[in-house]
């Protein structure tokens, strides 16, 4: 998918009504977490997290396709190679919580700070992600997470060219580079078994960029690739 036609959808996309839970529950883990029945509301926390789409190379099984591409149609390579992605981090497993997962750059809303802020703020502070022509496109559905007392609020970005980014230490032990074409091929869902409070669950996954997606992060990437049509169940 090239960038500049995935950041057209997405603004579209973001005029209407969200794909919301639905959409986010084709990814959940069977059964669910739900929230501890004595947990104050007033004590859930506010995290944003920055679900940035930027232009880069595709990967390596589309390259020849798009060449081809573009050499019928007459159309400059550069422009073909533009393919979008978004960044994920694989968190360090040196944390207590969710060490080693997946995840969006991102972390606790400060007070007075607005969501956006928020994302972005993280995003520089996990990834060294320079903010300065990054355009917000707007927000997906939040997401409760019950094991870590967050309610996610993911905000959705484009860069007008592929960032220079580092990890920061001690947070992130990897920066992850994934072609949104890749996470929309049928494919790359998976299923999976995981351990959790001592008993078995199962939960869907994308499998792309040589890792394994899942929990809150594939819900929050359910939904956003929704707005591009993909549902898994068709």
């Amino acid at each position: 998918m090239i960038f500049r036609d995935a950041v057209d959808r997405l603004q579209r996309a973001f005029r209407h009504e969200l794909p919301g839970p639905n959409a986010q529950a084709r990814m959940a883990p069977v059964p669910r977490r739900a929230w501890p029945s004595h947990l104050n509301p007033a004590r859930i926390r506010n995290a944003a997290g920055l679900l940035l789409v930027f232009p880069g190379p595709p990967r390596e099984r589309r390259n020849a396709e798009r060449a081809e591409h573009a050499e019928k149609n007459q159309l400059d390579t550069d422009t073909m190679a533009d393919a979008a992605h978004i960044v994920l981090t694989v968190r360090s497993h040196t944390l207590e919580r969710h060490g080693g997962q997946v995840s969006l750059p991102g972390g606790v809303v400060d007070p007075g700070e607005t969501f956006e802020r928020a994302a972005l703020r993280e995003a520089h502070e996990e990834v060294a992600l320079t903010i300065d022509e990054i355009e917000v496109l707007g927000a997906l559905t939040p997401l409760d997470i019950p094991v870590s007392g967050f309610r996610l609020h993911p905000i959705v970005a484009a860069a007008p060219v592929q960032p220079a980014m580092a990890p920061a230490d001690g947070e992130v032990d990897c920066i992850l580079e994934i072609d949104i074409e890749e996470l929309l091929t049928p494919s790359c869902v998976i299923r999976t078994t995981r351990e959790r409070d001592g008993r078995t669950i199962t939960a869907p996954a994308f499998r792309a960029g040589g890792v394994e997606i899942w929990g809150a992060t594939a819900m929050v990437l359910a939904e956003f690739l929704a707005l591009f049509g993909w549902n898994p169940e068709r």
